[in-house]
């Protein structure tokens, strides 16, 4: 009975194997030394917006005094 897919060999799927060993090896190691960069640019994020929501607060808030 014929079929559209080709046979896979021994070889290739040992080729197969090695890639996927060697894909999990590499992504295991990422996750080891962690998202550094993500946390890096997450903290200028929010150092910025302290630093605008600071400047609100004593440029335009301040200067106009209590409401009441």
């Amino acid at each position: 009975m014929p079929t559209d897919e080709p046979r896979k060999s021994g070889c290739e799927s040992g080729r197969w194997r090695r890639a996927a060993s060697a894909a999990a090896d590499a992504a295991a190691q990422a996750l080891r030394n962690g998202p550094i960069g993500a946390f890096t640019v997450a903290s200028i994020a929010a150092g910025l917006l302290l630093v605008g929501w600071l400047a609100f607060y004593f440029l335009l808030f301040i200067p106009r005094g209590a409401s009441g």
